[in-house]
């Protein structure tokens, strides 16, 4: 989802905020530790995000994880669109944050949001460009309060190109990456899946590195930056495999028969017989003659695990033979091996994975699930903080600021 995007019809948005009987309390949830004895790394950090919805909140979530203090500026009329789509999405990307409202098609306001940029170390935005420029909050008017600013905008295309303009969500940068193309299976259709993988790794951890990088700069420099992420970029570039078929072969593979999209037979999804799925990632001979061995079919060792047509009679057996027993009594035999072979779970079943607890990424939100910071350091600890009310920081953070 993107700025300049459409809110979805009111059929998707009951949708989205039903109540569903999916868990929601988490028992064994990691406590919300002080944050005051976490020594976060981006303390001192004030990052004022003008972005809403789904790309340039997550990247803001990770900031305000790492310890930034993100103050979110929303419109007065009913804030970031995310909270009226689905308050438990806006919850998952806006913890830790200040919430403050103001309107930049006022003066006054945008007089109290240049004040705001005098002490602040980030900008990001997520509007079409050329937006801030027109509120007469751009760049360019910026960096002259703040030369150490660093300004991200976060959009679907980037600020140069024919398409800039153009509105669009998650699918359309990765159709026009090219990335949607290929998770096609074998002659079928291009698959969306529930992964916003443009919005949230070709979009929001791009611009989270690119803003970390832009601060350090700063910090010896003295000199801010404006960091230009497109999504449509991110996510194009995070195609190395594609990019490797086409400079090797001058072709791609039919789809889903790439060497790892399935085309090999030891490196793909196979159905158990309760109709669960099983991923078998035994890319390399040792680990998939070790599978082979352990459910007793060495006879297979001699069958070629190669793409195409000579992989084929491998493949048939390996459907056979897994069609043969449940997922979890083939997670049970294979996945303590060395075989690269695990069950494939639904979300519910990730919230109690013992990995998944044991690493501590799953915190509590009030009572109900959300996802720690999925990087851990020997000396600092991720701050998971509360989900703010529309404005309820307006008193303590503009309140200085007015008159």
């Amino acid at each position: 989802m993107a700025a300049g995007s459409r809110i979805p019809s009111r059929l998707y948005v009951k949708l989205l905020t039903r109540s569903t009987p999916s868990p929601t309390t988490v028992p064994t949830a990691v406590p919300t530790p002080d944050p005051m004895t976490q020594n976060p790394l981006l303390r001192g950090v004030r990052v004022l995000d003008l972005s809403r919805l789904l790309p340039g909140p997550f990247c803001t979530l990770y900031l305000a994880q790492l310890g930034a203090e993100v103050i979110k500026i929303e419109d007065p009329k009913g804030g970031d669109g995310a909270r009226g789509m689905s308050p438990d999405l806006f919850s998952l990307v806006n913890r830790g944050k200040q919430s403050v409202t103001m309107d930049l098609k006022q003066a006054e306001d945008v007089a109290i949001f240049k004040k705001m940029v005098a002490t602040a170390d980030v900008v990001i935005e997520s509007f079409r460009p050329g937006v801030m420029d027109r509120l007469g909050v751009g760049y360019d008017v910026l960096k002259a309060i703040n030369p150490k600013l660093v300004y991200a905008a976060l959009t679907g295309y980037g600020q140069t190109g024919p398409y800039r303009d153009r509105p669009g969500h998650d699918m359309n940068y990765r159709g026009y990456s090219g990335e949607l193309d290929q998770t096609a299976g074998f002659e079928g259709a291009p698959a969306v899946g529930n992964l916003q993988v443009a919005d949230l790794a070709g979009g929001a951890l791009t611009c989270a590195i690119g803003i970390l990088a832009a601060l350090y700069g700063a910090r010896d420099s003295g000199v801010g930056s404006f960091v230009d992420v497109g999504m449509m970029d991110g996510t194009l570039a995070l195609q190395v495999l594609s990019l490797n078929s086409l400079r090797v072969f001058g072709q791609m593979p039919p789809k889903g028969r790439d060497m790892l999209s399935g085309g090999l037979p030891n490196y793909a999804v196979y159905e158990c017989a309760d109709g669960k799925h099983l991923a078998v990632g035994s890319l390399e001979m040792k680990f998939f003659h070790e599978v082979l061995t352990r459910v007793d079919r060495d006879d297979l060792k001699k069958l070629p695990a190669v793409p195409g047509k000579h992989g084929e009679p491998l493949r048939a057996e390996l459907v056979a033979l897994f069609k043969s027993r449940p997922r979890d009594e083939w997670e049970a035999l294979l996945a303590n091996e060395d075989t690269c072979v695990s069950a494939i779970l639904s979300p519910a079943e990730v919230l109690k994975n013992e990995q998944v607890l044991a690493r501590g990424m799953i915190v509590d939100d009030n009572g109900k699930p959300a996802f720690n910071l999925p990087i851990f350091f020997d000396n600092a600890s991720a701050v998971n903080g509360k989900t703010p009310k529309l404005g309820a920081d307006n008193d303590a953070v503009l309140g200085p600021l007015r008159g």
